[in-house]
């Protein structure tokens, strides 16, 4: 074992896995029942100010797929796949967020910026093919 490259035993690479699967699901888990507990329907109307079309079913959907993915994620079960949907789902967040409302990259005191997003996305996105790594259920079940 090399204490430079594997200084915990395991590849550093699973540890990394777990730590952004945990985090990450922290976070959509959060905000996906924020979403529910809040009022779904309040969500729906500020989609509907945005023009998405179907707003209250996307509104739904998003807050599910929040929810339900960071779940999984948590548990690392299906993780290659749930990390698309998020992925594309916080790509439609930036874009809503930069070209929609116009928010600022950084937030400030009167607005709230969208660079948690892109984390949000790059994060799902390294996941597509990361995968949950050995400390998960996708592992335990392979």
């Amino acid at each position: 074992m090399d204490v430079l490259t594997e200084p915990f035993g395991t590849s550093t690479l699973e540890w990394g896995a777990l730590q952004l699967r945990l985090a990450l699901g922290v976070v959509f888990v959060h905000s996906g029942w924020g979403k529910w507990s809040r009022g779904i329907d309040g969500t729906g109307r500020w989609m509907e100010s945005l023009g998405v079309p179907f707003p209250q079913l996307n509104a739904r959907m998003v807050a599910t797929l929040e929810l339900v993915g960071g779940l999984l994620l948590l548990v690392g079960l299906f993780t290659h796949w749930v990390a698309i949907p998020m992925t594309l789902n916080m790509m439609v967040a930036i874009w809503a967020e930069k070209f929609k409302i116009g928010a600022p990259f950084q937030g400030s005191e009167s607005a709230q910026g969208y660079e948690l997003t892109v984390v949000l996305g790059a994060g799902t996105a390294a996941l597509v093919p990361l995968g949950a790594g050995t400390f998960s259920l996708d592992a335990l079940l392979n």
